[in-house]
């Protein structure tokens, strides 16, 4: 029941049609009795700047989560960025503190790494592809980067953007060999769609599938369905792979310690989750 005491956290990007966040937040704080919801926001990039600014004027604003496209511009609107923030070049947690300055954090990469290992695999020593350096791939990239890869391959057909993402990880992790201009999987233990490529009926592969070995591991970030045509051909080859709600599970709680919000599990958030695709 949503009252005049609710506290609200914005959930900010397009489409909203792909967010699975609230199935999961929402039945949480139902099932523990904390009165905060997580409303979608569908907003245009063009809007963006301005309506992030003016929604932290709200009094019972909790927090947002910013999602694609929004990531990257929401580094430019923050008072203070964490430093996994300023490794990525992007952010998708944001918070006002008591004097009203807007503090910015990421945690995809971290969802991601934690999935990977819940799944029995670790980046530690192990040699990572990571296709697409938007927000959400420079954060896995920041994240492979911080557990320990060896070597790191960027690819995305802006080129700039991926040398971008070189550029600050090497800046921070001096010793870890990076390459870019390349999506082909062969040779990689880690393979990553950090890309849209997935969400709509006929999406193109983001990697030659047919390149892909057993042995590698291939996760994704897409949420628009369960399993995409190309986890489905990587699962097909023998892969293990993690779909893009495990790795949401897996960031959740890091979110909710941000927020200052009671703590979860995945575990305990799974089994009341009400995920819809």
């Amino acid at each position: 029941m949503i009252s005049g005491r609710t506290q609200i956290i914005a959930h900010i990007g397009v489409p909203t049609e792909s967010f699975k966040s609230p199935m999961i937040y929402n039945p949480w704080f139902e099932a523990i009795g904390i009165d905060t919801v997580v409303v979608p926001m569908g907003c245009e990039a063009e809007d963006y700047p301005a309506f992030l600014r003016l929604i932290f004027k709200l009094r019972n604003i909790q927090g947002a989560l910013i999602t694609m496209p929004h990531k990257v511009m929401t580094v430019g609107l923050l008072d203070k960025a964490s430093p996994s923030v300023r490794v990525c070049g992007a952010c998708n947690a944001v918070k006002r503190d008591e004097a009203g300055r807007l503090i910015g954090d990421i945690f995809d990469g971290e969802g991601f790494v934690r999935g990977m290992q819940h799944k029995g695999r670790t980046a530690a020593g192990a040699t990572a592809l990571v296709v697409g350096s938007g927000g959400v791939g420079s954060a896995i990239a920041a994240s492979l980067a911080k557990a320990g890869v060896t070597r790191l391959g960027l690819f995305d057909t802006q080129v700039a953007a991926a040398e971008k993402v070189a550029a600050n990880v090497r800046g921070h992790y001096p010793d870890i060999a990076i390459s870019t201009g390349s999506n082909d999987p062969a040779g990689w233990d880690i393979l990553v769609n950090a890309t849209p490529l997935g969400m709509n009926e006929g999406d193109p592969m983001p990697m030659p599938v047919e390149r892909i070995a057993s042995t590698s591991f291939v996760g994704e970030v897409v949420m628009q369905r369960e399993e995409t045509p190309f986890l489905a051909a990587a699962r097909g080859r023998g892969c293990a792979t993690l779909v893009g709600t495990d790795m949401l599970f897996e960031q959740i709680p890091a979110y909710l310690e941000f927020f200052g919000l009671p703590a979860a599990t995945p575990e305990k958030l799974r089994s009341v989750s009400k995920i819809r695709y």
